[in-house]
């Protein structure tokens, strides 16, 4: 009895390891490496055109960048005026007699 529960293990490890290894040999990424052990670098035109994708992605990275400091000083200039502005209204108790 418990090697019908082992075969019906090993066959479903089996049965759900198929369409994963297809999905992770199908890859892009592992086709890459395949083609560069087989000595098939980037061509040319490939490398040029990830190279001006990468300076693009570069350039929106320093621009999202400043955007964020720029919202940052904002919020610390908002913030700055929401507390002085709360310390001018606020009423003041007199003074104890």
């Amino acid at each position: 009895m418990p090697w019908i529960i082992i075969l019906v293990a090993i066959v479903v490890i089996v049965a759900l390891s198929i369409p994963i290894l297809s999905i992770v040999l199908d890859s892009p990424i592992l086709q890459r490496m395949a083609e560069s052990r087989r000595g098939g670098a980037l061509e040319g035109l490939e490398m040029v055109d990830l190279k001006k994708r990468l300076g693009v992605l570069e350039d929106e990275v320093e621009d999202l960048g400043h955007a964020m400091r720029q919202m940052k000083d904002e919020t610390q200039f908002l913030q700055h005026l929401l507390e002085s502005h709360d310390e001018k209204s606020s009423p003041k108790l007199p003074p104890a007699t």
